[in-house]
């Protein structure tokens, strides 16, 4: 049994994001609670897991949705309140943000638990056209390559 309190989690790091994964001695899935002010989104960039669905738990407030199911598809939008939730399959492209005036209170999900790899973002890749380009993330930021012709570029 573990047991943490979200206060002792909370850093000055990331006052948005607490992991709760590493606290909880999780192995199998992935959890993360979410304080979103207004403007503010879940992770900023419209990506897909490859490997893992991911699922959102509004507390308090409303989020907003685009996803889609091809990199370069047109996103459809959804709204999502207090007690709802939203499930994306692995593969399906998504991102939330607080469009509303209140604070977002959430609770995210995913498994498995490895989330960072293998993530893809919209391309195209200048280079060769390629549609998902598979993102990097490293100690000075993050960045992409594409899995068919090798490019990179900074985000």
């Amino acid at each position: 049994m573990q047991h943490v309190s979200i206060d002792d989690e909370a850093t000055a790091e990331s006052p948005r994001r607490i992991g709760l994964s590493e606290p909880l001695g999780t192995t199998d899935f992935a959890i993360n609670r979410y304080s979103l002010d207004p403007g503010e989104g879940f992770s900023g960039v419209f990506h897909t897991h490859l490997k893992q669905e991911e699922g959102f738990y509004v507390v308090s407030g409303t989020a907003t949705f685009e996803y889609a199911d091809k990199p370069l598809a047109e996103p459809e939008t959804v709204e999502i309140g207090p007690d709802e939730a939203i499930r994306f399959a692995p593969g399906e492209y998504q991102s939330g943000t607080n469009e509303g005036d209140e604070p977002v209170e959430a609770l995210a999900f995913g498994a498995p638990s490895d989330s960072e790899r293998p993530v893809r973002v919209r391309g195209p890749c200048p280079d060769c056209g390629e549609a998902a380009l598979r993102l990097l993330f490293g100690e000075n930021g993050s960045g992409t390559v594409c899995p068919g012709c090798g490019a990179e570029s900074d985000i």
